[in-house]
């Protein structure tokens, strides 16, 4: 995979995961590679696009949990046993 390639996700991958740093530093570096702002545009559109499905799926998954309906996931073993004496994760 190329540079420029790795840019676009790690741009897309920065925005979902809410890091504004990280957005910073990889629309800097696409820049460097000569990437234009409709290519860093597209991949800021699908970092918002993937946000917005994971954000959906976590509001349904919480009001089950809190609706004593079953998680569509299972828990975590961090939330299990012996750590979940100490806190959750």
């Amino acid at each position: 995979m190329d540079e420029k390639t790795k840019e676009l996700i790690a741009i897309g991958a920065s925005v979902c995961a809410h890091c504004q740093p990280c957005v910073t530093y990889h629309v800097g570096k696409a820049r460097e590679l000569g990437l234009g702002d409709e290519d860093i545009r597209a991949a800021v559109a699908v970092g918002q696009q993937v946000e917005g499905g994971a954000g959906s799926a976590m509001r349904e998954f919480a009001e089950k949990v809190v609706g004593g309906g079953e998680p569509a996931v299972r828990t975590p073993s961090c939330c299990s046993g012996g750590a979940a004496k100490k806190g959750c994760c």
